[in-house]
C-alpha cells in the first residue's frame, strides 16, 4: 500500500503510522508543579539524544481541549524532571496514570503508587520503579500540528543522576533487561515487554568506534 499522511485515504480501520515505529520506550515522566503538587504521566514518545553527556527527550502532544500537559508546564516552571523506568510488573500502575486528570491530581496517589524523594531536587520518583533519571531541564521544541492534538511539546533534559537498583544488575555488572521486563509501546492499545536479549557486536576496528554502543567505562 502507499498512502500520504493528511491527504489519502489509507484505506484502514486505523492509522497505521504509529504502528510502524515500534516498540517505543515509556517516557514515565515524574514533575512537581512550582505550587508543590506531585504529577506523573506516561508518554510513549521517548528516547535518549545522546550519551556524553546524557540527554533524554520526550513528545508530549497538547490535550484534546488545547491546553499544554501539566507534565511541560510543570518542567518549564521547575528546571527539573524523572523518567522513571516502566515495567510489566508497574503496567497497571502506568496505564491508571495515563488518565487526562484535572490539574492538580496526584496521579501517584491516583495509580496507588509509593514516592520517594529524588537526590538532586524535591521531585518525587515511582519508588517501585527500578531505574530513575533524575533530568535538568534544557529546551522545549514545539512543533505546530492540527487541533485539537497534534500541536506537541518536545522536551529535551540533560540526565544529571542515575538511580539503579541493585538486583537489577547482573553478575557481569550490566542491566538485567529480560529480568526487568521493561514494557514498550506498538500501536493502537498494544505494548510489549523486553524478555530476550542477543548480541550482535558491530564490524568497527577501533575502540573508540564501540564506545557509543556499549558505553564509557571510566569518566
Amino acid at each position: 500500500m502507499f498512502y500520504r499522511p493528511l491527504i489519502d485515504d489509507h484505506g484502514l480501520p486505523h492509522d497505521p503510522f504509529k504502528s510502524c515505529v515500534i516498540p517505543r520506550p515509556i517516557g514515565w515522566i515524574s514533575t512537581l508543579s512550582k505550587d508543590g503538587i506531585p504529577n506523573l504521566a506516561p508518554y510513549s514518545q521517548f528516547t535518549n539524544a545522546t550519551f556524553n553527556p546524557p540527554y533524554v527527550l520526550f513528545s508530549a502532544n497538547q490535550t484534546i481541549d488545547e491546553q499544554r500537559k501539566d507534565t511541560v508546564v510543570n518542567i518549564e516552571a521547575t528546571g527539573v524532571f524523572v523518567w522513571n523506568m516502566a515495567t510489566y510488573a508497574l503496567r497497571d500502575a502506568v496505564n491508571a496514570s495515563s488518565e487526562q486528570y484535572p490539574p492538580g491530581t496526584d496521579e501517584f496517589a491516583a495509580a496507588g503508587l509509593e514516592k520517594k524523594k529524588a537526590t538532586l531536587s524535591d521531585t518525587p520518583m515511582v519508588k517501585a520503579s527500578p531505574v530513575q533519571f533524575e533530568c535538568r531541564y534544557y529546551t522545549t521544541l514545539r512543533l505546530p500540528g492540527n487541533a485539537p492534538m497534534g500541536s506537541v511539546d518536545i522536551v529535551i533534559g540533560r540526565v544529571e543522576a542515575i538511580h539503579i537498583a541493585d538486583e537489577v544488575i547482573d553478575k557481569n555488572g550490566m542491566l538485567d533487561v529480560p529480568r526487568i521486563q521493561p514494557i514498550a509501546r506498538c500501536g493502537y492499545y498494544q505494548y510489549t515487554t523486553v524478555k530476550d536479549v542477543f548480541e550482535m557486536k558491530p564490524p568497527a576496528t577501533i575502540e573508540q568506534g564501540l564506545e557509543g554502543r556499549v558505553g564509557k567505562a571510566k569518566l
